[in-house]
């Protein structure tokens, strides 16, 4: 397998296994797409895959998930998206996750509340979508 191949492969996995967690809501894409001694840099979840199951379960009925951009060098994968309903106002974060023997290995995240272009001192939306 070339790197851009497996690169790719990298994207469509870390694409399944967020859109299978936060939209689908299928706490079963975690065993299938996720490593067992998964390793998690968010402060306020811990370690491993039991902890995504309870965020899943936890998600209120109005949650929503949009992806966005992608980005993926290597092992590295990269997503802008928008959290709406996670908190009191949509989040727009960027997740990054390591993919390790085709497997979500590990994962970063920054976040931060989302403010409409009409409220931007440049009028630029932070979130604009899916970009093929």
């Amino acid at each position: 397998m070339t790197m851009q191949n497996s690169t790719e492969a990298n994207k469509a996995l870390v694409l399944a296994a967020i859109t299978g967690a936060f939209i689908d809501r299928d706490p079963t894409v975690l065993d299938r797409l996720f490593s067992d001694d998964y390793k998690q840099h968010n402060p306020l979840i811990p370690n491993g895959t039991a902890a995504i199951q309870q965020v899943i379960a936890g998600l209120p009925s109005g949650f929503r998930y949009e992806p966005g951009l992608v980005v993926a060098e290597g092992n590295y994968v990269m997503v802008h998206g928008r959290y709406t309903g996670w908190g009191p106002k949509p989040m727009v974060a960027v997740d990054i996750f390591r993919v390790a023997n085709g497997k979500v290995a590990e994962h970063w995240d920054v976040m931060q509340e989302e403010v409409p272009a009409s409220r931007s001192a440049n009028g630029q939306s932070m979130f604009t979508g899916k970009v093929e």
